[in-house]
């Protein structure tokens, strides 16, 4: 998937209340408007990127998208501010990708 999009890296976005992760999409608000579709909601949509070559390792995930900046959440970054948050979506994509 990495090397037909961008090389190194994957896009996706997690839906942490379904427990969902889409990827091999060209943009995170492809993804992001494929689950509001299907019935998510966009306060538990959160976009990253994952680098295949550093699976297994800190550097596997980067917490970067668009779809991230959201004031209302106190997340005014295209990171995820929020430890607990972030904490939450390493464990589902472990859960999913293996």
């Amino acid at each position: 998937m990495a090397q037909k999009m961008y090389g190194t890296l994957v896009k996706g976005v997690v839906d942490l209340r379904k427990k969902l992760l889409v990827v091999d999409v060209e943009m995170h608000a492809d993804a992001e408007q494929f689950l509001l579709e299907n019935g998510s909601q966009q306060n538990d949509l959160w976009g990253i990127n994952l680098y295949p070559a550093e699976f297994s390792t800190d550097k596997f995930i980067e917490f970067d998208s668009m779809i991230n900046i959201r004031p209302r959440q106190q997340n005014t970054s295209r990171g995820v501010d929020n430890e607990k948050i972030r904490q939450q979506i390493i464990q589902l994509v472990a859960e999913k990708v293996k």
